[in-house]
């Protein structure tokens, strides 16, 4: 797993560490692990650092010094510090073009200004510097941390180090997870430095986020024995006459997720589109009847699958949204809510509780569903804390930074890509956490394993097809995500791209 603290929690588990290894240590292996990312980016050149006063300061003297002399080192430093022999200590710039000017041949630039504890806005001298350390003007590593952005919130109060990559020392901090400050981070990077994972784990839990090897254990194995229902069975009510693509991709995305048997609900107007395009998944149609007789007819269906999925292209009329109250007030399966079904279910949310349920709101569709308006920027995460507690729902804020919460634990996805930005990937997520939630794992579980799972995809397809991925390619790639991911040897772990 990989450990998401905030700044105080950090701080706390450093001070616990420094005392049973020694300050020292811990600066050079964080020194180490940032020369092991210096050596990988490039096997020779200029390294240029700008060290800050603190402690970040420090780590990158220890990086420079564990160097060897095929690299040229220039270290622009805030304060006088002793230095390895071969290392060119300079005071550091006091202007944007002093900065740009000592950065001028720069193979890599470290960004080793301020860590977690900085006061932001940062103090209008080190703007200049910080201006300079632009990665469309030089290759730029931050080190824990962009210079310039609220590592607990990820808030950008002012002129912030827009880094390359990111080297987060010892454990991720909450802030570089979300945005606007996620963007600024690049290419995000773990460094272990010695901190144990208990000094970790006793002072975290407030957040955390998934990595390859918590995704690959919590993801169900077929057994050897499996049939085609307990392979994972969801019955998917979706689409309408309008939308009968959202229907479709959310029907793919649970298939392609492992289910072995997928049946779509859908209006009769809306079934010829399903069936011409959907070939293994079973397609029946709801009734023109009464209310409770169509909810009844539904839940029937649903005693022969694990777990349901509403929403995606439902119609948005009353009759609709009388349906989609009656099935989820009596359906006793796990469910998953998205699109069409927020709206209808939005003012009735006390049917959801004490129900296993996910919801799964962009930030318009939150901004009805919690009957508090537009998210504010920096507010996403109290936002969803307080809905969650005031539901009891386990939710899914979708976004950049997807989240997901349960009122225990704030998780925060670390695989989005903007190449989901397109109609119907949200369809495909919903057809996923459907057939997770079919196959056993617990509401939070099947959210933060989908979310993770549909990002790693997301990555795949953008990789294969850098401009136009459509939703569709989507559940095509969930399969090829499973291949081997290798770490690189040094021990550094890659987070996101």
């Amino acid at each position: 797993m990989i450990h998401v603290l905030t700044p105080a929690q950090m701080r706390a588990a450093d001070a616990q560490a420094c005392a049973a290894v020694g300050a020292d240590t811990l600066m050079h292996a964080a020194g180490g692990s940032i020369a092991a990312y210096v050596r990988g980016f490039a096997p020779a050149g200029r390294i240029v650092a700008f060290a800050g006063p603190g402690n970040n300061g420090g780590d990158a003297f220890a990086a420079l010094a564990q160097l060897d002399p095929r690299y040229e080192r220039i270290i622009y430093s805030a304060r006088p510090r002793d230095a390895a022999a071969g290392i060119d200590v300079r005071p550091l710039p006091e202007t944007f073009d002093e900065a740009r000017k000592a950065l001028d041949g720069a193979t890599l630039a470290l960004d080793g200004l301020f860590g977690i504890g900085s006061r932001l806005p940062l103090e209008p001298r080190y703007e200049g510097c910080v201006r300079a350390l632009d990665r469309d003007l030089v290759p730029v590593l931050a080190i824990d941390i962009p210079s310039g952005i609220d590592a607990e919130t990820g808030g950008v109060p002012g002129p912030c180090v827009r880094a390359s990559a990111t080297l987060a020392i010892a454990a991720l901090k909450s802030g570089m997870l979300l945005e606007p400050a996620r963007e600024a981070c690049g290419e995000l990077w773990l460094a272990p430095i010695g901190v144990d994972d208990a000094t970790l784990a006793a002072h975290g839990g407030t957040f955390a986020a998934i990595d390859d090897g918590e995704f690959l254990a919590l993801l169900p194995q077929r057994a050897a024995s499996a049939d085609k229902r307990s392979a994972g069975s969801p019955l998917v009510i979706a689409g309408s006459e309008q939308f009968p693509g959202a229907a479709v991709l959310c029907a793919r995305g649970a298939a392609r997720a492992g289910a072995g048997y997928v049946t779509i609900a859908t209006p009769q107007t809306a079934a010829p589109a399903l069936r011409a395009h959907l070939v293994e998944q079973v397609v029946v149609t709801v009734g023109e009847g009464p209310i409770a007789e169509v909810a009844a007819d539904l839940l029937d269906v649903a005693t022969h699958n694990g777990a349901v999925a509403i929403g995606p292209g439902l119609a948005l009329d009353a009759r609709t949204g009388e349906i989609v109250r009656a099935v989820v007030e009596r359906c006793a399966l796990p469910m998953v809510l998205d699109a069409s079904a927020l709206f209808h279910i939005g003012k009735h949310l006390d049917l959801l509780r004490g129900k296993p349920v996910v919801l799964t709101p962009h930030a318009g569709e939150f901004a009805r569903l919690s009957g508090l308006g537009t998210i504010a920027p920096g507010e996403r995460v109290p936002r969803l804390r307080e809905f969650v507690e005031r539901t009891g729902v386990t939710t899914l804020l979708k976004g950049p930074d997807t989240l997901i919460y349960d009122g225990a634990v704030m998780h925060v996805n670390g695989s989005g890509t903007s190449a989901l930005a397109t109609a119907g990937s949200g369809d495909v997520l919903t057809g996923i956490i459907a057939t997770l939630l079919a196959q056993g794992l617990a509401p939070v579980d099947a959210a933060r394993t989908g979310a993770y799972w549909h990002g790693l995809a997301g990555q795949w397809c953008a990789r294969e097809r850098p401009r136009g991925v459509i939703a569709g390619d989507v559940p095509e790639a969930l399969g090829a995500t499973l291949r081997s991911r290798s770490s690189p040897s040094s021990g550094l772990r890659r987070v996101f791209v």
